[in-house]
């Protein structure tokens, strides 16, 4: 079923139920990964707030959460390439293992960016989780994405978190936009 978000309309890509299955298998490779420490994960806004509270909920391990927010598609369909960082997090990170955990890698600076942050404040491990990823349109290798829920075409997508102006994240399902 065809849904019209502004002015684009959008299709059917990955339905609820396979979300959900993907994330609970993602969480339990947390569990067993991260079991004998604490971990820190950080949540990128806006587009993985859904995301993250559904992993979460998988989680069985001790951990601490925390947010950042950072943006670089400003409403459009492509991104921008300038990274707007809107919120810092709180928590000292130096000598922890930190997991990222985004709603979708697409060209990888906004994955770059934030993990040469991280770095500066010396932690012992950082990776990277997300929901989505477009191989495709990976301008640099990321050698810290150490989870992904789907590989995607490049595509322009939303629903269960993504947005095409601030509208479509409250959608169950993902939708690819329709050509």
């Amino acid at each position: 079923m065809k849904i019209q978000l502004a002015d684009l309309a959008f299709e059917p890509l990955i339905k609820a139920k396979a979300i959900d299955e993907r994330v609970k298998a993602m969480g339990q490779q947390l569990n067993d990964d991260y079991q004998d420490v604490v971990p820190v994960f950080i949540g990128v806004l806006n587009g993985s707030f859904l995301f993250i509270a559904d992993l979460i909920k998988q989680i069985d391990i001790p951990c601490e959460i925390t947010f950042t927010k950072l943006a670089s598609y400003y409403g459009g369909t492509k991104s921008s390439l300038k990274i707007r960082d809107d919120i810092d997090f709180s928590v000292n990170i130096k000598g922890r293992d930190v997991l990222i955990i985004e709603d979708i890698v697409d060209t990888g600076n906004t994955a770059h960016y934030l993990i040469d942050k991280l770095k500066l404040q010396e932690p012992n491990s950082i990776k990277l989780c997300s929901l989505l990823l477009k191989p495709g349109s990976l301008l640099k290798k990321i050698d810290e994405l150490k989870y992904v829920g789907f590989e995607i075409e490049n595509e322009f997508v939303v629903g269960y978190g993504l947005d095409y102006k601030e509208m479509g994240r409250h959608l169950k399902d993902i939708y690819k936009r329709v050509k």
